[in-house]
């Protein structure tokens, strides 16, 4: 009978100090968190309490098995057993009080010093206990364990209780965590419950030790004090740790909140975005065509009047030229005369021609590349070979003319910076979209390494391709020529449809 009362006790320990250890590792974990449950300062010293206790009820699982497989025993083998014992019941007052007390900085030295006024008189008792009864090491431990449980567990467990139910109303107060209410609940329940069980100490003729022991309480239950101990250290545990959970998961409900907020932050940011350029491209287009509107008044203005004043101008030169056909020196004067007005009305149908050629809007895209092409070959000698791929189709008017403009502008920059004379003008309708590309076999250059004048014209070309939703691309090295490429995508519209006249 008493080898399997032993058994018992051994496993009893075992699961005793195994509860608290896990506790203390939960609590420890926690703390290293953020701060939900309670401050990381807070939780440390329940932690330690769970460690250090843990390791005193391995102690008394030694002790008890030392007896059945009679291993050794160090002589310090129970001092060391009475400290675990006094220094985890300190650990105790010590998280009871910073939880019941606050817990900020000007508060933590009172804390300690509470805690240490308590294991103070403690010692202070112990000694004059021991000095009773010098000569008897047993009687002195005895009497001491008995007064550290009094002395120390039972105020630290009972702060604990109410510190607890203190840290459970905060929290109902502050947030609706019923789960980790109901925890903390059972927690300091069974802290309470632990400190009552403190009082049930080995028999000795300590009051009220003589009246109240281990003995007496196997007597009255037929269970060792330790099962009962046992028992609260696992519901404590469990208590704890379930409350350590429900904080996780707000910690982890908190995160995908955050997460969750910054992803909508985000997706607003990029939608406030998306609306700005869509402003800025409309912006562009607006300026592009308030630009083409008025480049289209001023040819017309210069078309129907002044091309007309100098065209009657010149006839009446000829008809004075007639009449005067014998002053030979004023018929000289007169010619020269004609010559400048001819000169001037070819620059300005030249001039009218660049600031909107009448091909764009009566014939299309294709016949006013075609212009521009042949222009270039007498302007500036370049030879232009231009390549119409896929079905021709009108395209919506600011379309075309941003196409235009850029294969204006790259064929400009080609006889002007490319020093050559060949250059290939590709314009590819697609089923979606339309692909412009100016080639040439020119010095090329490197593109980040540009003159200010030319990266104003690539900026040009780039804005107006952006203005219409459409992708510039631009590629080029030293001596190896340069390619523009354009595309712009071409929703189907009813102009779109249309094939362009004489395709």
């Amino acid at each position: 009978m008493l080898e399997t009362f032993d058994l018992r006790t051994v496993i009893i320990f075992f699961i005793y100090g195994l509860a608290f250890f896990s506790m203390g590792l939960a609590m420890m974990l926690e703390s290293r968190r953020t701060p939900l449950l309670a401050e990381a300062r807070v939780l440390r010293p329940l932690a330690f309490f769970g460690f250090v206790h843990g390791m005193h009820e391995w102690l008394e699982m030694y002790l008890h098995i030392r007896q059945w497989f009679k291993l050794p025993i160090l002589p310090m083998t129970p001092w060391l057993r009475l400290t675990l014992l006094v220094i985890s019941f300190s650990a105790l007052i010590f998280f009871g009080m910073q939880t019941f007390l606050p817990s900020s900085d000007r508060f933590f030295k009172r804390h300690a010093a509470l805690s240490a006024a308590f294991l103070l008189l403690y010692a202070f008792i112990a000694v004059l206990v021991g000095i009773s009864h010098q000569h008897q090491l047993t009687l002195q431990l005895e009497e001491a364990d008995a007064l550290a449980r009094y002395m120390l567990a039972v105020p630290g467990a009972g702060l604990a209780a109410f510190a607890l139910f203190r840290q459970a109303s905060q929290t109902t107060i502050q947030r609706e965590r019923f789960r980790l209410v109901q925890n903390l609940h059972l927690a300091a329940l069974c802290f309470g419950l632990y400190a009552c069980t403190q009082l049930v100490v080995t028999r000795s003729d300590l009051f009220p030790a003589n009246f109240i022991n281990q003995a007496a309480f196997i007597r009255w239950t037929g269970i060792p004090i330790q099962m009962v101990r046992a028992l609260l250290a696992i519901f404590i545990t469990i208590s704890m740790i379930r409350a350590s959970q429900v904080v996780e998961d707000e910690r982890r409900w908190q995160f995908e909140t955050d997460h969750r907020q910054r992803l909508e932050a985000m997706q607003q940011a990029q939608r406030d975005l998306e609306e700005k350029e869509a402003m800025r491209r409309e912006l562009l287009q607006r300026t592009v065509m308030a630009q083409e509107d008025e480049r289209a008044r001023v040819a017309r203005e210069l078309h129907d009047e002044t091309a007309q004043f100098l065209t009657a101008l010149t006839l009446n030169l000829v008809a004075l030229q007639k009449k005067i056909a014998h002053d030979t020196e004023a018929g000289k004067i007169l010619e020269q005369i004609n010559a400048l007005s001819r000169d001037m009305s070819q620059g300005i149908h030249r001039l009218v021609r660049d600031l909107r050629p009448a091909q764009l809007d009566s014939l299309g895209l294709v016949a006013a590349l075609q212009y521009l092409a042949d222009d270039a070959s007498r302007q500036a000698g370049l030879k232009v070979d231009l390549q119409i791929q896929g079905h021709r189709r009108r395209l919506d008017p600011v379309i075309e003319t941003v196409f235009f403009r850029i294969a204006q502008e790259a064929l400009t920059n080609i006889s002007r910076h490319a020093q050559t004379s060949n250059a290939w003008v590709y314009l590819t309708f697609e089923q979606q979209q339309v692909i412009l590309k100016v080639v040439d076999q020119g010095v090329g250059f490197e593109p980040h390494n540009v003159g200010s004048k030319s990266r104003w014209g690539l900026a040009g070309i780039a804005e107006r391709a952006t203005a219409v939703g459409g992708r510039f691309q631009l590629e080029s090295a030293l001596g190896r020529g340069t390619v523009v490429e354009v595309i712009i995508p071409t929703p189907d519209t009813s102009q779109g449809n249309q094939p362009e006249d004489g395709s």
